[in-house]
């Protein structure tokens, strides 16, 4: 994949890169064309009286609006959200206007568990909890992709971080020879 030179270091190698499961964009892509039909239903059903060219700017922006709160917004979310496992660390970033972030060093991963239901399965994603030493101890990622792929390779980087000599597997000591 791609290296980001602002997020990963020199020796860092990127592993996954993902952003949250499409489905998450369902519901605010069924909503577009219900609120532009509902709106243009209303525009153009409104009888003759007086002030109709003021309600009808109304409609269009109480639309509007209502398509940035519902739509606009979450694709913002989905697109500014950023799950990642490098070499060394889970790397999470997300938010609009205002980022957060967390960064977990593979070291201090005690435990990654998985958990999809019937239509989680269906659709190829699920949930992802990430236990860690620290004060902030879990970290629950909803709607990822290919959960069950990521926590697998997760997983075997864990193993790999925690081996002795910084994650080179020790190649076990011959026999003596008599």
């Amino acid at each position: 994949m791609a290296k980001d030179s602002r997020l990963l270091a020199d020796d860092e190698e990127l592993v996954v890169d993902t952003h949250p499961h499409w489905k998450a964009l369902l519901l605010p892509a069924v909503a577009v064309p219900v609120v532009v039909g509902l709106a243009s239903w209303a525009v153009f059903a409104m009888g003759d009286f007086n002030g109709r060219g003021y309600a009808q700017i109304a409609v269009v922006v109480v639309a509007v609006l209502l398509l940035i709160w519902v739509s606009l917004l979450p694709w913002l979310r989905w697109r500014t959200t950023r799950f990642m496992v490098t070499s060394r660390r889970v790397v999470i970033r997300s938010g609009v206007i205002s980022r957060t972030g967390r960064d977990i060093p593979l070291t201090r991963v005690n435990d990654v568990t998985f958990t999809h239901g019937l239509v989680d399965r269906v659709l190829g994603c699920g949930t992802l909890l990430i236990e860690s030493g620290g004060e902030r101890g879990q970290l629950v990622i909803g709607e990822l992709p290919h959960v069950e792929a990521i926590q697998r390779q997760l997983s075997d980087l864990v193993e790999q971080a925690n081996l002795p000599h910084g994650g080179e597997r020790e190649l076990p000591e011959e026999p003596p020879r008599a």
